[in-house]
């Protein structure tokens, strides 16, 4: 054994230094704590809320971001929509817990929040595996930063200019807002695109969304937080995706049997409201989304006042 350890000395000390830099740099996680990093909407959500990490939460995907105006609300939910955000992320995140949901867990459902296949960010928390380098996980964003940095450390030595060694550009530390309204062409090709893409799709190709909705119903029964579901606002100038009622005959059946409420705004919004054919505009839509969607949820408070 200690034969071993000399005649190896040098490549186990190079994977001792390798993996102590790795916990350390793990410990600062510069992808949440460094703005020279891309932040992923659960690290942008944290950052808005000063690292806050336990409370009620309104969770979707990037329609709820575009839909939900937390700071207009009166029923005071943390907007938690996610690019890209799935039922199955919020079982990620409720099993871990990377967030701590007390009280009220709101979920909005639109037609893209339980496609299995649909493609998500790689950066959030839970899509590292355990035994992955930090660095290697994230290496494309390293990279990116990596070059950065060595462009201005270029530029700072050749032009002895000491400000220009450690400069950086911020990365964007705010979620996509949907301002205006797409044209009449735009929404077609949009509406074209999405059913060439997933307009053949039937119920089976929402199988891991609809089992990980059934496990949220049954963590939100055990865990004494008051679930709710919203179906999400759809641009009704153009037909829903075909597979959508099948998938919302079945989601509710699962939600009914958990006697979740559900408040269904799918086709009530006038597409004048609309950004494009799932986001609500910021101007005109989300204000009434948001009122419509408080006065709802706050009904059942004043439904349970003797």
């Amino acid at each position: 054994m200690f034969s071993f350890i000399r005649k190896n000395s040098f490549i186990l000390l190079l994977l001792l230094l390798f993996v102590l830099s790795d916990l350390l740099i793990s410990r600062w996680d510069p992808m949440a704590h460094s703005r020279r990093f891309y932040k992923n909407d659960f690290t942008k959500t944290l950052f808005h809320h000063n690292w806050q990490d336990t409370g009620p939460v309104f969770f979707g995907n990037s329609a709820v971001t575009a839909s939900y105006i937390e700071e207009q609300s009166t029923h005071k939910l943390t907007e938690f929509g996610l690019s890209y955000g799935k039922i199955t992320d919020l079982k990620q995140i409720l099993a871990h817990p990377w967030y701590h949901v007390e009280g009220e867990l709101v979920v909005g459902i639109d037609v893209h929040t339980m496609m299995d296949a649909m493609e998500t960010d790689p950066t959030y928390q839970w899509h590292k595996k355990w035994y992955q380098p930090y660095i290697y996980a994230y290496r494309d964003y390293f990279r990116d930063s990596g070059k950065e940095f060595a462009r201005n450390l270029y530029a700072g030595v050749v032009e002895l200019n000491r400000n220009k060694l450690l400069a950086y550009e911020p990365r964007w530390i705010d979620k996509e807002l949907y301002y205006g309204n797409q044209s009449d062409q735009w929404l077609k090709d949009k509406w074209d695109d999405y059913d060439k893409r997933f307009g053949w799709m039937t119920t089976e190709d929402f199988r891991g969304n609809l089992d990980a909705l059934e496990w949220v119903v049954k963590y939100a029964a055990a865990h004494d937080l008051h679930l709710k579901v919203v179906w999400m606002p759809w641009n009704k100038a153009y037909p829903l995706p075909p597979y959508m009622p099948a998938l919302k005959d079945e989601a509710n059946r699962i939600l009914a049997a958990g006697n979740v409420p559900v408040f269904d705004v799918m086709d009530r919004y006038d597409p004048k409201l609309f950004h494009d054919l799932v986001h609500l505009n910021r101007h005109d839509g989300a204000p009434i989304f948001t009122r419509e969607v408080d006065a709802w949820l706050n009904s059942f408070a004043s439904s349970a006042k003797p």
